[in-house]
């Protein structure tokens, strides 16, 4: 199963994504969380230990040299198209209770040239990851769907849009399914995090006609509490947990 998760900044994909590797990974599954958000953070809510120290794909100079046959940043200069990656997930992939992790990084642009050889090298590992993988891949995305293409949108099993109750989120889950049909993505699917109450359910369902929701998860002080105090978030709110393992069992259904 391949499952792809994206929404505006701060509505909570990233618990989601951590979530969902962990009862996946707890329900027997082998798993492989990927973090294409340049925010980098779901080591941590994972709970590796030193996450500062994982250095992203797009960061590691030499591995991209090699692999493309340029220097990251270079101006005008030739490079592999299809550069090997298979072996990568193995070599660079962290791994902390069972679950592998690799952090894409951010790829850098702007007036001093393309960087076109990261994002070569990012690409081919993502489309590895998504059609060559017997596995479950759990992607956790920025705002957007920058890190899939026409290629790999059809391994994904679900594109997870996740909301709160607010007008912005909805905006940037509509651009996202927009996105998302231009390059063939079809299972989308919603979650509403941070609910307070029936009201807010109900809010999100009347702002979303037509999409698919499946699951709520609700809004725990607990989970502030736990990440202010430096304490494992995963494990501070069994109702976001049950809420979450509930979802998972809606995917695990659906591709039966």
């Amino acid at each position: 199963m391949k499952i792809a998760i994206s929404g505006k900044g701060g509505v909570g994909k990233t618990l989601l994504a951590a979530l969902l590797s962990k009862i996946f990974s707890q329900s027997g599954y082998s798993v492989i969380a990927i973090d294409a958000d340049p925010a980098t953070s779901l080591a941590a809510t994972l709970g590796f230990p030193s996450p500062e120290k994982i250095t992203p794909i797009s960061e590691m100079k030499e591995l991209i040299a090699e692999r493309t046959g340029t220097r990251p940043g270079e101006i005008g200069g030739i490079y592999k198209l299809n550069p090997q990656v298979s072996d990568l997930p193995e070599t660079y992939a962290a791994k902390y209770n069972d679950i592998r992790l690799m952090v894409m990084g951010k790829v850098k642009r702007g007036g001093s040239g393309c960087y076109c050889p990261e994002n070569t090298l990012l690409q081919s590992l993502v489309s590895h990851l998504l059609l060559a993988r017997n596995e479950v891949v759990i992607m956790d995305m920025e705002a957007g769907i920058e890190h899939l293409s026409r290629a790999t949108a059809k391994a994904v099993d679900r594109l997870i849009i996740v909301v709160e109750p607010g007008r912005r989120s909805f905006e940037t889950a509509l651009k996202i399914k927009d996105l998302a049909g231009e390059i063939g993505i079809k299972n989308i699917a919603v979650v509403g995090n941070k609910v307070q109450s029936q009201a807010d359910e109900d809010f999100i369902r009347r702002s979303l006609p037509g999409m698919e929701i499946i699951g709520f998860v609700p809004y725990d002080r607990r989970l502030v509490e736990a990440d202010i105090g430096n304490r494992p978030v995963l494990d501070a709110s069994t109702q976001i947990t049950e809420k979450v393992r509930r979802i998972f069992e809606v995917l695990v259904a659906s591709a039966a």
